[in-house]
């Protein structure tokens, strides 16, 4: 081989072997480069927090007690019954007083609206509450119902279209624009009516009209528009007998867990099956629902069971077998469920009955109107694992108290009717009030006040 060609080949070798080593060099680069992190371009969103200015505080009554079919030759009218005692206060003094009109109502009283202005950048305090009692031949009892916000989506859990019930749903607009309400029937047979609520009114129908052939119907109310304040008035007679009349606050939305304090248990002879009742209803979805009851004064349950639910169809449970007192009741499920329960003393005249609605958590001071009633208590409801202190101080300059309310533990106080009272705690907890007597009962789920407003983010 020449000293030329030998140079040649030594030369294209040492490219061959050169190339070789920079594709294997590439390769182990593309491959680190997979698998290391790259670099990476960020740019946070300006963005700031801010706290919007409350809105006044508003509190919607419900007005005069309405009679059904008093009139043999107008069985629709509805005629004022009873006008209730009503019981208010603010934080901030007196809340400013408007009334609205009732134009399907004969004989109509005030039907208020109550309002707690803002002062600067703070919400003041506002509660209210009215209560009534009737003796006539077609109604006959008690009834308590604190006023409420208005709400765009709400539930009416109880009511009934049977024989001797006659049932109110009661609408009530305070905005400056007209509602448009759609009413949703939940039960063994579904059905719906939309009407049309104009501004500043209060209009009502009875159940019957959009519930018929239902024997245990949960209503949804839904308004677009404004919000609208939903009440139920139940009254039931049995042969000729007035057995008690109820008002029942819509509640806000389905939930995991409820809890429901200030249900009773009275001494009946006989069957108790049908004296308290549990009614139930899971929306969409199939669920399962564990339920506690604890006596009142303890942390122990007095009965435990699970109830399964069929998607939008309400059921019923008798919480049979308690011994008379009180109690709390606790809802636990898997999926959002709506509840409420019914307590009677008896049957026939001079009796009563209330429905219990859920009591949302308090973590923070409310103001507490007890209307004029009969042996008034507060009822709390401690579901968390520590240890909770309530503070009642009542807003006249009255003494104060504190209660202590354990992990799991339900306990009653006394209070005084046609009282208003300054609600703190260390800790949340759910409240009622109840006023019970022969004859006479009902049960005012209390709520948390409006407050101040969340902060919220703004992203330019």
């Amino acid at each position: 081989m020449s000293g030329t060609r030998a140079f040649r080949v030594a030369a294209t070798s040492a490219r061959v072997v050169t190339g070789v080593v920079v594709a294997v060099a590439c390769v182990v680069g593309v491959t680190t480069a997979i698998h290391a992190p790259w670099p990476e371009l960020r740019h946070e969103p300006a963005q700031n927090d801010i706290t919007p200015l409350p809105g006044d505080s508003v509190l919607v009554c419900n007005g005069d007690l309405r009679a059904l079919g008093r009139d043999s030759s107008a069985p629709l009218d509805m005629r004022s019954a009873a006008t209730p005692t009503l019981t208010d206060a603010g934080s901030a003094g007196a809340p400013a007083v408007d009334v609205l009109e009732a134009p399907d109502l004969i004989d109509a009283g005030d039907v208020r609206v109550l309002t707690g202005q803002v002062e600067g950048r703070t919400a003041p305090l506002v509660a209210a509450a009215e209560s009534v009692t009737v003796a006539a031949d077609d109604l006959s009892g008690f009834a308590a119902l604190p006023c409420g916000e208005p709400l765009l989506d709400s539930w009416l859990v109880g009511g009934d279209v049977g024989t001797g019930t006659e049932d109110i749903v009661i609408l009530t607009n305070a905005a400056k624009v007209p509602s448009t309400v759609t009413l949703s029937v939940y039960g063994s047979i579904r059905s719906a009516r939309t009407v049309v609520v104009p501004a500043g009114t209060q209009l009502a129908l009875p159940l019957s009209s959009i519930a018929t052939g239902n024997e245990a119907p949960v209503v949804e109310v839904s308004a677009v528009g404004a919000p609208v304040r939903a009440v139920l008035q139940s009254s039931l007679v049995r042969v000729l007998d007035p057995a008690g009349i109820d008002l029942q606050a819509a509640v806000p939305a389905p939930q995991q867990n409820l809890v429901i304090p200030g249900v009773q248990a009275f001494q009946v002879d006989g069957d108790d099956a049908d004296m308290t009742v549990l009614r139930l209803l899971s929306p969409d979805v199939d669920t399962q629902a564990r339920i506690s009851v604890t006596p009142e004064g303890s942390s122990a349950s007095a009965a435990e069971f699970t109830v399964p639910l069929v998607a939008d169809e309400p059921a019923e449970v008798a919480l049979s077998g308690l011994e008379p007192g009180t109690y709390s009741v606790e809802v636990d499920a898997d999926s959002a469920v709506v509840a409420a329960v019914r307590q009677q003393d008896g049957s026939g005249r001079d009796t009563d009955f209330a429905w219990v609605t859920p009591a949302p958590e308090i973590d923070s001071d409310v103001l507490v109107a007890v209307p004029s009633g009969p042996a008034p208590q507060l009822h709390l409801t401690n579901t968390a694992d520590e240890a909770a202190t309530v503070t009642l101080e009542a807003t006249d300059g009255g003494p104060s108290q504190e209660v202590s309310v354990g992990p799991g533990e339900y306990v009653s106080v006394d209070v005084a009717a046609r009282a208003t009272y300054r609600l703190g705690t260390s800790g949340p907890v759910h409240a009622s009030v109840s006023m019970t007597a022969p004859g006479a009962i009902a049960v005012l789920s209390l709520r948390p006040g409006a407050g101040a407003e969340s902060a919220i983010t703004v992203y330019p």
